[in-house]
């Protein structure tokens, strides 16, 4: 593994319910077990990234003086993630607290904890300067996410999923991931996938708006849709953050956008025919016979 992913972000334990459906406001749900399973963006991208996308990655976030951290770590190191620059600060690792419903959807409440720390020193800078593809997400500070556009070396590739959606500062990116939800609220407006696309270019030359079961759609010179594969889904926790790890992965690697989107969205739709978020990330030869079975589209 010679290409370098280094992934800027948060991590969460999440603490996983099953319910009949999703509560309304005010209403009280009984559940089943809680689970609990490693998770947050930043995180879960990384581990996606080294599994499934079968790169060379480093984390750099935030964690705090507990079992929750250790609990993340040894999740990270299993996937083959470097954690040897990750912060240790005096705040609670950060929790995720989630509700899957039997269609698989699922609603999420964090508790940043130590991501809202995140500040990055010269050794983790220094990394980012060394990898070939930097990828972050927006449950860090921005400060975080701003100085690690900044320190990327000529060449490399700036990737940001700009989940969960708040004001964004200009940055400058090279390739923007968001959802449909991300993509109206970043945009200011409603359109289709493909009109907001055009509108976010104004962000970053390249844009990828994910659509769950539906693709994806990806905006560079011309603007295309990627039909998604047909699966059973089982839980979406996490999805999102597969697609866009194994997407930097196979940037890193070289290839085009549109086909590292095609490699992203098999990985997304493979993980969402299993539980949790980390636990469901497949592996890149998983992820390769997937993608040239003939899997309906």
């Amino acid at each position: 593994m010679t290409e370098r992913v280094a992934v800027v972000g948060s991590a969460n334990v999440d603490l996983v319910v099953d319910v009949s459906r999703q509560p309304h406001g005010g209403e009280t749900v009984l559940g089943g077990e809680v689970r609990r399973s490693p998770g947050g963006k930043g995180a879960n991208q990384a581990v996606a990234a080294a599994l499934a996308g079968g790169v060379e990655t480093t984390f750099l976030g935030a964690f705090g003086p507990d079992d929750g951290a250790d609990f993340l770590l040894a999740s990270l190191t299993k996937a083959g993630v470097r954690t040897d620059l990750v912060s240790r600060v005096d705040s609670a690792t950060g929790t995720a607290f989630i509700m899957v419903s039997p269609d698989g959807e699922n609603s999420i409440v964090v508790a940043p904890g130590a991501n809202s720390l995140l500040s990055l020193a010269s050794a983790q800078l220094e990394r980012i300067a060394a990898a070939d593809v930097v990828l972050a997400q927006l449950e860090i500070p921005l400060e975080a996410v701003t100085a690690a556009a900044a320190a990327r070396r000529s060449g490399a590739r700036m990737v940001l999923n700009a989940a969960p959606s708040r004001p964004l500062p200009d940055l400058e990116l090279d390739v923007l991931v968001v959802n449909e939800h991300e993509a109206a609220d970043l945009a200011g407006t409603t359109g289709t996938p493909e009109e907001l696309a055009r509108i976010l270019q104004q962000r970053a030359p390249a844009v990828v708006i994910t659509l769950g079961a539906a693709g994806c759609v990806v905006a560079e010179q011309e603007i295309v849709h990627l039909p998604g594969f047909q699966v059973s889904s089982v839980d979406t926790t996490g999805a999102g953050d597969t697609f866009c790890g194994v997407l930097a992965a196979a940037l890193a690697e070289g290839r085009p956008l549109r086909e590292a989107a095609e490699r992203a969205g098999a990985a997304a739709a493979l993980a969402v025919t299993r539980p949790g978020a980390q636990s469901a990330v497949p592996t890149v030869a998983e992820v390769a016979e997937f993608a040239t079975g003939g899997n309906a589209r």
